[in-house]
């Protein structure tokens, strides 16, 4: 073989080496940046956007506040999970809750998403109809937007259908199917699934599945996610990958035990849920 061309051969497996070692180191620096990230995930959801007859976020407001540390900030809210697409209606609603606070909240559209969620200090999401909410947001392109921004400390704040999406699934709503999203795959901020509004009451003469039954007959069929049931007045507050259940009443884990089969227990407002991450 020619002299130039063995010089050729080699130059080009050197080449290839150099960009195989730099792809791989990339490749487990992102790795560990993502790892790194889940660290600092800010995360704070209601089972509900009211409290028994209290007003309209009457009981997250100041969570809000002390958790976002009442500082001015540009706050996207997506209220796409409102059915009759009113958004700037949904939209004053919770600017009127917060009208005391020093928020711009700005409503995102689907001609404006992108860029008013990537621009945002925090997202807010609110509550309504799940699969609809799903659906938009795919349809936006949001979802890697979002998770990406809050894997990177970006405050995410969300209320009954702004809570259920940050499982890895939207198998537990409670809501009605209207509309088919892309995927049921959801944010997966959360390592486990959310049941807002949650309680087992059992109307007289009703012969149909309880509340409990069917979180459990999504068990049998997801046998690798714990559900946590969140009552209307309780939320879940993410900071420094600590996980708490706070509010005025008892949560519920739905979960498998040791021995495998399926189990539930109460959970006290402020116990520390971090196990699940």
């Amino acid at each position: 073989m020619p002299q130039g061309s063995l010089y050729q051969i080699q130059k080009l497996i050197l080449n290839a080496a150099y960009y195989y070692i730099i792809s791989f180191a990339k490749n487990i620096f992102e790795k560990q940046a993502y790892i790194f990230s889940m660290d600092t995930n800010r995360i704070l959801i209601f089972s509900s956007s009211r409290a028994g007859d209290g007003g309209y976020l009457e009981m997250a407001v100041p969570v809000i506040k002390t958790f976002l540390a009442g500082r001015a900030l540009n706050i996207a809210f997506i209220p796409f999970a409102s059915v009759d697409n009113n958004y700037e209606a949904y939209a004053e609603m919770v600017r009127l809750a917060f009208n005391e606070l020093p928020y711009t909240i700005t409503t995102v559209l689907p001609e404006n998403a992108k860029i008013v969620v990537e621009k945002a200090d925090a997202i807010m999401v609110g509550g309504g109809n799940t699969f609809k909410l799903l659906h938009d947001i795919y349809d936006c392109q949001l979802l890697d937007i979002i998770r990406d921004k809050v894997n990177k400390a970006t405050p995410y704040i969300g209320w009954s259908a702004g809570a259920n999406i940050t499982a890895p699934g939207i198998g537990t709503t409670n809501d009605m199917p209207v509309v088919a999203p892309k995927s049921f795959n959801a944010l997966g901020l959360l390592p486990f699934q959310i049941n807002p509004h949650y309680n087992n009451v059992i109307p007289t003469n009703h012969n149909g599945e309880t509340r409990d039954q069917r979180l459990q007959e999504f068990m049998q069929m997801n046998p690798g996610l714990p559900i946590v049931a969140l009552p209307e007045g309780t939320y879940l507050q993410l900071e420094a990958n600590l996980l708490v259940f706070k509010g005025d009443y008892e949560g519920t884990l739905f979960y498998r035990d040791e021995k495998d089969a399926l189990t539930k227990r109460t959970i006290i407002a402020g116990e520390d849920l971090s196990f699940l991450l």
